[in-house]
């Protein structure tokens, strides 16, 4: 059951009006801010399972719509594209709250999913995808401003690190449930939507009555840790007459803000060519079935989401972010580099590929929980009341980079185009019998050239993304942070005798 913590609703009995009016009027208790922060969180995974579910049966998408491989990426460019403004327009929830827009996009996003296996050809399927982005845009900024105002700077990086499984652990479902389910339903791409549909309105429910938010006043201030729960509390009426909205853009367009956004955001490039594009590289690259890929995939998501906890909680136990990244970096370069290698070596098993995307997505999760603890930091120091407005930013940027990742992606791999369409065309070969037209046989000697070249121009794509981590290092040394546990604890025990004094003198 969802705690009873006072809303602005009106008192006595349910009154409707909590489906909307859903500001806490004090800090929930450690028993309520768990719940909510577990709700938020719960969201995230089943909105980005929603999100990523076409990835996880691509091949059988491109095969049904008779689909090319371009024609998915741009899909997958229009609906990054309209999201990264989707963030801009969820930077409206520092005004008008986040709650709302997650329980509400939930919906949405639900009744797609239902929707989208009665799409009579690929224009309709791409327009549902695209609608869908919108909305994931906006609540990529929404549920972890959410996580931040629950979660005290100390702790931030763990609960950040919980956030993060949204995507992480959306990608693992959609690879869990594919291996799992697509035998059954004989290998039919509707079935997961039809699956993820049902969970997002199941998910919907749960919000509509278990997800509330702090009142601006309580979340317009930073609190570091839970002792300064009574002090945040007292504040509360005068935080939010003293709070400065005036040009939120102009007060977040800092060095702080926007090269770590950036820096982040191609750091991830290999992130989102995983979700977007791995279950047809393993396919088409080393022959694995849709099925057999999505297994591989399951070990990449698994092994981050696991990380990304342990992570966050040694992150907040050392009370440094910057180490993490750098750690984390390192790690992620040696893997994408060796991933790399294993590109031209189409008789690589399917264990040593696990192996090797296992500690690849480590040295990610590693990275990560950490930066979005800092990231969050960083906004607080320049105004607690915008951090919307700050995430907006980075989720802008986020999906522009990611929206010219995958405009580019297809005229680096060329191949890919061709590689997507093998099945049909030797499914014709096959079908025309001892003497296939010559035409048929031009496009499979068509096929064999572009298997011999794709690994070679997937090679390049590496490249850009190890190009892309080393340049993270430089861009996230803005972020606010000490590098030294010593020193950072010393702060946290300053902050702690500060907020004993004001809380004994009022």
């Amino acid at each position: 059951m969802a705690p009873t913590d006072s809303t602005t609703a009106p008192a006595g009995g349910f009154a409707m009006d909590r489906l909307w009016r859903r500001g806490l009027d004090r800090y929930p208790n450690t028993g309520s801010r768990y719940w909510y922060l577990a709700v938020a969180v719960f969201v995230t995974i089943v909105l980005y399972y929603e999100l990523y579910v076409g990835g996880g049966v691509a091949p059988l998408v491109l095969e049904h719509f008779k689909m090319s491989f371009l024609y998915y990426v741009n899909i997958l460019v229009f609906g990054n594209l309209v999201g990264a403004f989707g963030s801009l327009a969820a930077g409206l929830a520092d005004r008008w709250g986040r709650a709302n827009l997650v329980t509400y996009g939930l919906l949405l996003t639900g009744v797609l999913a239902l929707i989208t296996p009665l799409a009579p050809n690929k224009f309709v399927f791409g327009l549902f995808a695209v609608l869908g982005g919108v909305v994931e845009g906006m609540c990529l900024v929404a549920t972890p401003a959410l996580v931040r105002d629950f979660s005290p700077q100390i702790g931030r990086a763990s609960a950040m690190g919980f956030w993060t499984l949204g995507p992480v652990v959306g990608s693992l479902v959609v690879s869990f449930v594919a291996n799992r389910t697509l035998p059954h339903f004989d290998n039919s791409w509707s079935s997961q939507f039809y699956i993820v549909g049902v969970v997002g309105m199941v998910a919907f429910l749960i919000a509509l009555f278990g997800l509330r938010e702090l009142k601006p006043g309580l979340r317009d201030q930073v609190m570091v840790t839970v002792n300064d729960r009574a002090l945040i509390q007292s504040r509360a009426d005068s935080a939010e007459q003293q709070v400065n909205l005036e040009r939120p853009w102009r007060q977040m367009l800092h060095l702080d803000i926007l090269a770590p956004a950036l820096g982040i955001s191609i750091f991830l490039l290999i992130y989102y060519t995983a979700v977007g594009f791995f279950t047809i590289y393993l396919s088409s690259n080393f022959g694995f079935s849709t099925s057999k890929a999505n297994g591989i995939n399951t070990w990449y998501w698994a092994i981050n989401a696991i990380s990304l906890v342990i992570v966050g909680v040694l992150s907040d136990r050392l009370r440094v972010r910057k180490p993490f990244m750098v750690v984390g970096t390192v790690l992620a370069v040696v893997m994408t580099f060796i991933f790399m290698t294993r590109t031209t070596h189409p008789d690589t098993s399917s264990t040593t590929l696990i192996i090797i995307i296992a500690l690849l997505s480590l040295g990610l999760a590693t990275a990560y929980a950490p930066w979005m603890a800092a990231f969050t930091e960083t906004i607080e120091r320049r105004n607690p009341a915008l951090t919307a407005t700050g995430l907006a930013i980075w989720g802008w940027i986020l999906r522009i980079v990611v929206c010219l990742s995958f405009f580019v992606l297809p005229y680096v791999v060329s191949a890919m185009n061709k590689l997507v369409e093998a099945p049909a065309i030797l499914a014709q070969v096959k079908g025309a019998g001892p003497n296939p037209p010559a035409a048929l046989l031009h496009e499979v000697a068509g096929i064999k050239t572009a298997a011999a070249d794709a690994p070679h121009q997937w090679q390049i794509w590496w490249w850009v993304c190890i190009v892309a981590q080393l340049l993270f290092l430089g861009l996230m040394l803005p972020l606010i942070g000490r590098w030294s546990p010593k020193a950072a604890k010393a702060d946290a025990e300053a902050h702690d005798r500060e907020v004993a004094r004001l809380t004994g003198a009022s």
